[in-house]
């Protein structure tokens, strides 16, 4: 595992290579977690504050720097004012060639956060850089390719010919389970937020006054089918408060839903509200996280 982060807890993974040889895309357990020509491994932090905190990338294994690029800023690449990353959407880089041809390419870094030159040995204990968002992406995380004689492979399922559910002997020293698509984060405030305030992490709210105009429950969603459905509900002071099921009608990586009320009387009933985020797809949950937010008098 080369970023120092949880897995679940963390971070989580939000892209696997491409394993569809055609314009569709699909992973190694034919889900729809990447896109067309996808590369490599994704691991995402939860948002930008844990970036800015540092997220420390290790190198996946024993080998010697072969090339490095640093000093490219952490911006998302759809900003107005982001640089042309033509030739460089890997963003600040680091290369490692391994023994018996092996290589292990490492994207986004953040800026001034690599510790390595080229020519350096390094081992698998070795800190590289931290998780960034430079070069071409929208959210912080680390892209991992793994390279064998400069052909791509994927860590999961090494095997380029194995169809979906075919036992495999994955590249990583340890279990790494496939998680389908979760939920990121899930939190209160007093309007429904802005999408980029829910990445960055600024868009929970632990209290509010009781004259707020509206309570409102969101939940960041990762990798979202076509067909899935999102249960908020609110527990107030009072008993049940509101419960909404949203279908999601689009297939989407990354996506938020909210729902709430509107302030009708003087005041909300002051005590703790508590809120649950479910997401289930086909019957069965795969999502689950709950919030709280306390009214104040």
């Amino acid at each position: 595992m080369p970023v120092d982060c949880i897995l679940g807890k963390t971070c989580f993974i939000q892209k696997y290579v491409d394993r569809d040889p055609g314009p569709q895309y699909r992973d190694f357990a034919c889900g729809a977690l990447s896109n067309d020509g996808h590369r490599g491994t994704d691991i995402a932090l939860y948002d930008h504050i844990a970036m800015d905190r540092g997220v420390d990338v290790r190198a996946a294994a024993d080998g010697t720097v072969a090339a490095t690029r640093d000093g490219m800023p952490d911006i998302l690449v759809t900003a107005p004012n982001a640089p042309d990353v033509t030739g460089r959407a890997c963003g600040n880089a680091v290369i490692i060639n391994h023994p018996d041809g092996w290589q292990t390419r490492y994207c986004h870094m953040k800026k001034g956060s690599l510790r390595v030159k080229t020519g350096m040995r390094v081992t698998s204990d070795t800190v590289i850089g931290q998780v960034g968002l430079s070069g071409s992406t929208e959210f912080p995380h680390l892209h991992i390719s793994v390279f064998k004689d400069d052909v791509l492979v994927d860590p999961f399922q090494p095997n380029p010919n194995a169809t979906c559910g075919a036992p495999s002997d994955p590249l990583w020293g340890g279990p790494i389970p496939y998680v389908p698509a979760g939920l990121i984060s899930t939190g209160f405030a007093a309007a429904v937020p802005d999408f980029m305030d829910i990445k960055i992490g600024t868009a929970n709210t632990q209290d509010l006054p009781n004259t707020a105009p509206a309570l409102v429950l969101w939940t960041h969603i990762f990798g979202g089918r076509k067909g899935d459905i999102v249960t908020l509900e609110i527990t107030g002071p009072q008993g049940p408060f509101l419960t909404q099921t949203v279908l999601l009608k689009r297939t989407q990586s990354r996506l938020f839903r909210a729902s709430g009320r509107k302030l009708n009387g003087p005041k909300w009933p002051a005590g703790l509200y508590t809120g649950i985020a479910t997401l289930t797809r086909d019957g069965a949950q795969i999502g689950h996280q709950t919030a709280t937010v306390l009214v104040r008098q």
